[in-house]
């Protein structure tokens, strides 16, 4: 057998199977209180993106949870287990896993904890895919505000018939190579067609929070959940 043949000649199958999920969540604002569910970028993990949360002004005032990606791994320099949410390798078949976990987890989240009636839903990077995601596949019903800093609208989500999108805040650092200025004007106009009430701040830094964002956040959140804003939105 040659080695053309020897790459040819086998089938891909898939199988579904359980594999558990991880999510954190900060409970001090107390039962009642709005619900903040938070998704990491690639090479994160979910203590790193409570702590994020954890700095948002008025974040004290809501129920933090930070879902964790499914796929981990180690930084094999610092040996930390991180997580990614997904590859292109059998992509639609990952999404349908990690919407169904996403259901499980807000479910389990009510239960348990029984936040108030307001839900916003918010994404770095790679998590901003899955915050579109939450949004738009029936996860969190109804989806009061999303928050997408430095990651794009996912194909699937330009389509989407929401009889109301819920309002965006989307955020890009001036210096920012991955998130580009292009794909946030694409979004932009992607966001529009689909009716959604967005606040863009473009603030001075890279691909990673800023102060300048954390304010915008804490006003967007504030103003979702109708309280006075806590700090103030720019850009």
């Amino acid at each position: 057998m040659d080695e053309q043949d020897m790459t040819t000649s086998f089938e891909v199958r898939q199988i579904a199977t359980t594999i558990h999920g991880r999510y954190l969540v900060d409970a001090a604002a107390g039962e009642g209180a709005p619900l903040l569910i938070g998704f990491h970028g690639y090479g994160e993990n979910a203590e790193r993106h409570l702590e994020k949360l954890q700095k948002i002004p008025g974040a004290e005032r809501w129920l933090l949870c930070a879902v964790q990606g499914l796929h981990r791994f180690y930084n094999t320099r610092t040996g930390d287990v991180l997580a990614s949410w997904m590859t292109s390798q059998d992509r639609e078949r990952a999404i349908v896993d990690n919407i169904r976990y996403l259901k499980a987890v807000v479910t389990e989240v009510h239960e348990r904890y029984r936040p108030g009636e307001r839900t916003v839903v918010a994404g770095f990077s790679q998590g901003v895919a899955m915050a579109y995601r939450a949004a738009t596949s029936g996860c969190v019903d109804p989806c009061h505000g999303l928050i997408a800093l430095a990651g794009d609208v996912p194909p699937e989500v330009r389509s989407s018939a929401l009889p109301e999108f819920p309002p965006v805040l989307l955020g890009r650092g001036t210096a920012d190579e991955w998130y580009s200025e292009e794909k946030m004007d694409k979004d932009l106009a992607v966001l529009a067609d689909l009716g959604a009430d967005v606040t863009a701040c473009v603030f001075d830094g890279g691909h990673d929070w800023t102060p300048e964002f954390y304010a915008a956040a804490g006003a967007f959140l504030a103003r979702v959940d109708g309280l006075a804003p806590v700090g103030g939105a720019s850009g």
